[in-house]
Formats: C-alpha cells, sequence, structure tokens
C-alpha cells in the first residue's frame, strides 16, 4: 500500500503512528549533540520542514515522555548508544511563534501573554512542587494568568527555565520556532520596531548567559540583524542557507525524493519533479521543495505550485513597487532563465527594507524565491550568482507580477493585452490596457508621470521574457527606444513601444502620432531587423491620467 501524504501534519509521533511518508531527518539530533553549540539558529524558507523537525527534537530529548517506540529503525537508533542515552534527558520547553496575526502592536503583545500563560498551564506540576518555595509556585501560579503575564512577558521565558531546572534537577532545552514570525507580521503592518523591542527581551532573556538553560534551537526564515535582535548574544551559532552544517535536514534530497517516489510508483515522475521542485542548494547541497514534492505526491502528481510565501510576497511587492529600469532588466534576466550577480549580507535590517535593493535580494534568497552558487571569480569577486530555482517560482514570479500590475482588473486582461500587443491587435491591446489603467492609476501615482506609465508597462511585458528579450532604454538607430521586445524566434514578430503624456485629452491622438514618428525617424527598428526579424509592430502610445491613445505602424 502507498503511504498517505502528511500534509499539514507537523507532529512527529503522529506521522511514525499514522504510518505517513516520511524522510528520515534524525541524524539532526545526532549533529546537534555533536556540535555542542549553547544556541542553534537555523533558517530555512517556509514549509522546509523546520517545524516537523522542532516536534521531533521535542520527542527526542523531553524527560517528561517515553518516545522511544516512535525512534526505532530510525536512524538515529543506528548512531549508536551514547546518542540514544540522551533520549528524555532533558525537560523541554518548546514555542512557535508562527500564530501570530493581530494588527496593532498591543493585539500582538496581549496575543503573545495569552499563548505564554497557556504554555505555563502546561507544566501544572509545577503548583505543587516540593523543589520549589512557596513563592516561586505562587509566582507560577500567577503567570499562568495572562493578565499577570503580560506584566512579567519579557522575563517569562527565562524565568521558566529556572523553575523546570529546579524542579528537575535537569537543565531544560529551549525550542523556539518560527521566531522572526512575528517581526516580519509587525514590519507589514508598521510596527516593525515596537516588535523587535519586545522579541529582543523576550528571547535575549531567555538565551544570554542563561545558567538553567542546557541548550537551545532557534529557526526562521530570515537571520534579523544581531543588532536588531540578539544584540550582545556572544553564544549563537548561525546556520543559513549557505552554511555546511545541517545542510541535509531540512527540505528533501534527490535520495529522499526517488525513495518517496518508489513508495508511489512514480518513479518515472522524477525528471518532473526536479524540474518543478528541485534547484535549491544549501551550502552545495542539492535540496527540494518538502511541501510541494509531498503535494505533488498527494494530487497524483499534477505538476503545478502548491508552494506560497506570504511574507517573501510582501517583500517581492515592495521590490516591484520601487522597480527602475536596471531592476526591471535583472528581472527579465532571471525570468528568462539567466544568472544576476548581487553582493548579499547574511542578516536583514528591516529598516533597509526598501532603501537597499541588494538587501531585498537577499531576502529573496533566504525565502525560497532564488537560489544562489558562488562566483567563479570569488574571492576577488565577492558577488553571488541568482537565479529562479524552478518552475514551480519561476510561475509565482509571475503571479505576483500579475498581482501587481492587474490584479484590480483581472489577470485575463494583462494576459490578453500581452497577446494583442505581439499580434499586432491594436483595438484590443487599446482596450484592456484602458480597463488596466483604470483599475491602477491614480493622480499620485501620474505625478511623476512618465516613470510611473514606463514602470507600468515594463512590468507586464516582463512575463513575455520566455519568449522575448525585453530592453528598456536602450540606443538603436539615432537615439533611445523606451521598451523593444526582439522575438527569441525570429519568425515571430517584435514589438517597439514609445511613450508621450499629454497634459489635456484630447491632445492624445497627437502626442501618440509625435511618439510613432519618433519610432520611424530615429530608426528604432535597426537592431532588430538586423537581428533577421521581419515584422515589427511600432507603438506610439500616449497617457493622460486614466486615459490613453494608441497608434501601430508596422
Amino acid at each position: 500500500l502507498m503511504k498517505p501524504m502528511p500534509i499539514g501534519v507537523k507532529n512527529f509521533r503522529e506521522i511514525i503512528e499514522g504510518g505517513y511518508a516520511y524522510a528520515d531527518k534524525t541524524l539532526f539530533i545526532k549533529e546537534l549533540l555533536d556540535n555542542r553549540a549553547k544556541v542553534t539558529l537555523i533558517t530555512r524558507p517556509r514549509r522546509f520542514g523546520k517545524s516537523l523537525n522542532m516536534s521531533m527534537v521535542k520527542a527526542f530529548f523531553d524527560i517528561s515522555e517515553d518516545n522511544h517506540d516512535i525512534f526505532k529503525g530510525l536512524n538515529i537508533e543506528a548512531a549508536g548508544e551514547s546518542y540514544m542515552a540522551k533520549m528524555g534527558a532533558y525537560p523541554v520547553i518548546s514555542i512557535s511563534m508562527a500564530f501570530l496575526e493581530r494588527e496593532t502592536m498591543e493585539k500582538c503583545r496581549s496575543s503573545i501573554a495569552e499563548y505564554m500563560a497557556f504554555l505555563y498551564q502546561k507544566y501544572d506540576f509545577l503548583a505543587s512542587s516540593l523543589q520549589l518555595t512557596d513563592t516561586e509556585r505562587e509566582e507560577y501560579t500567577l503567570l499562568c494568568n495572562a493578565g499577570q503575564m503580560e506584566n512579567k512577558l519579557e522575563t517569562s521565558l527565562n524565568r521558566l527555565t529556572y523553575l523546570l531546572h529546579k524542579h528537575y534537577g535537569a537543565k531544560p532545552v529551549v525550542l523556539i520556532d518560527e521566531y522572526d514570525a512575528p517581526i516580519q507580521h509587525a514590519w507589514s503592518h508598521g510596527f516593525a520596531d515596537d516588535m523587535l523591542s519586545l522579541t529582543r527581551s523576550l528571547y535575549g532573556t531567555v538565551l544570554k548567559d542563561n545558567d538553567d538553560m542546557a541548550f537551545a534551537l532557534v529557526t526562521g526564515v530570515l537571520r534579523v540583524a544581531k543588532e536588531s535582535i540578539f544584540s550582545g548574544l556572544n553564544n549563537l551559532q548561525v546556520c543559513g542557507v549557505s552554511s555546511p552544517l545541517y545542510r541535509e535536514a531540512f527540505g528533501f534530497t534527490e535520495a529522499d525524493v526517488k525513495c518517496l517516489a518508489i513508495e508511489q510508483g512514480a518513479e518515472d515522475k522524477l525528471p518532473e519533479i526536479k524540474a518543478w521542485y528541485d534547484g535549491y542548494s544549501f551550502a552545495g547541497a542539492e535540496i527540494y521543495n518538502p511541501w510541494s514534492v509531498l503535494s505533488y505526491f498527494a494530487e497524483k502528481c499534477m505538476p503545478i505550485a502548491y508552494w506560497g510565501n506570504t511574507s517573501a510576497n510582501a517583500i517581492l511587492q515592495e521590490l516591484l513597487k520601487q522597480m527602475t529600469d536596471a531592476d526591471a532588466r535583472e528581472l527579465q534576466i532571471l525570468m528568462a532563465g539567466g544568472v544576476i550577480k548581487k553582493r548579499l549580507r547574511d542578516s536583514i535590517i528591516y529598516h533597509d527594507i526598501g532603501n537597499n535593493k541588494d538587501d531585498l535580494y537577499s531576502i529573496l534568497l533566504a525565502t525560497g524565491y532564488l537560489k544562489a552558487r558562488q562566483n567563479p571569480g570569488y574571492p576577488s569577486d565577492r558577488r553571488m550568482l541568482l537565479a529562479i530555482p524552478n518552475y514551480e517560482i519561476h510561475q509565482l514570479y509571475e503571479d505576483q507580477i500579475l498581482l501587481r500590475f492587474a490584479a484590480n482588473t483581472g489577470i485575463s486582461n494583462a494576459d490578453e493585452m500581452l497577446d494583442a500587443m505581439a499580434e499586432g491587435n491594436v483595438e484590443l491591446f487599446r482596450t484592456r490596457l484602458a480597463q488596466i489603467l483604470a483599475g491602477n492609476v491614480s493622480c499620485y501615482d501620474t505625478a511623476n508621470r512618465e516613470s510611473f506609465y514606463h514602470g507600468l508597462m515594463l512590468g507586464l511585458c516582463i512575463l513575455l521574457a520566455k519568449s522575448y528579450d525585453v530592453e528598456s532604454n536602450k540606443e538603436s538607430g539615432y537615439g533611445r527606444f523606451d521598451i523593444a521586445m526582439t522575438p527569441k524566434e525570429k519568425n515571430h514578430a517584435g514589438v517597439i513601444l514609445e511613450f508621450k503624456c499629454a497634459d489635456r485629452e484630447d491632445m492624445l491622438e497627437k502626442k501618440a502620432a509625435e511618439a510613432l514618428a519618433q519610432i520611424e525617424e530615429r530608426q528604432y527598428a535597426a537592431d532588430m531587423q538586423a537581428k533577421g526579424v521581419q515584422t515589427i509592430w511600432k507603438y506610439g502610445v500616449a497617457f493622460c491620467g486614466k486615459n490613453m491613445a494608441i497608434t501601430l505602424n508596422e
């Protein structure tokens, strides 16, 4: 019988007892014990198995449970008795910060306080523990109340390690999953500074110089800059996507995927799975997106985009919102399957998002929207080579570009507009562009008129990067065209677009004619003709607010 796919199942015991398909990652425990770091931070994209691994680690170390049965026959059991002796040896404090979806800082703080009070309630034996003093038992009972917890929130995790250490006589292990989720959420809602202040205290008091803690494992998507959240924490080992540590512990290796495919009777689908869901490289280890692979098998081998990353979507939208010609050229290179070079930083300062474009690319790499490999020119050229990992992520880029430029009027309108433009169907081009303008343009957008319209059109044209070389503001003939689209198959038609802005609607036709005349007079088609393109659609487009006029010449 084929094993069911554990879609949405993050509890390790449930996966093992339920007979779900499972890629054995228990040697991650061995790596943790071998490295002996006091605090380990591991960053990986969403849905790459972080929460399941945290559940596995909890099940292995938790002193309050006997979980020997669920580790039988797994790789950690074969690693040796010295490792198995650590099973059930520690109290475990396990929290996940992925739950936070409140729209104000006040509501977020209250929500975290409720969560921490509920966490305290799980250790109800502390209320009567003979190892604690009367004052300590009273303190514990008070902190089980969310209202009281809110007053002590910043030190609550630190205090819980003390109480558990004193009760058991063994120092607890601290597991913090999705540590950066509150910060990403706060950034998208405009209160990142306040959230950084809270999390700096909450995490810092438990992780820094804590003699009541055995060790800590922290996971997330982004490495937030040390000065922002881990200030003064000198015992932190950071393992990002470029670190050789734990590089195969998160996500599926090629061997994992092959085993799953054989179990599912779908070994013939391996090339398709590779094209759609492979492409990630963690310090040279080839990694597949595990969520997408499992979803693919669950959906009877249907190759579509299963993975979405809402946090990175907001950041990608920020990138598109500020897109310059240079950004558009780089995005076009990526969409066409090429690589770009960028100098990246390991950690992110949220203030810099929107100011430092390279930080945006660093985030897109960390969140799974890009893959990286080392530049052959390293170390003299320390920039990384970046590319889109696979078909799935390429499709997500297309979706985000369409959402940025066409969501208000319907994505199909944008597709039809681009098809009409490429086919010389000026009437349909005009109709669909008018609908897009009606849904996207405001008086604020058109204050810097030419750059807005140019950016709008360039963003949409990038969607055709598979079939066309899309260029902007490049010299050809005797001047610089606005946008030129050279077909990759020379039997297809090329496209040249020149834009003008009119002060009044009654000037639109005149300005569109001027734009078309400029294409002809300055011979913008010269380079395309020299490449053997026989048919070239030349469009003069004039804009005035939400209105426009288009003239066409072949």
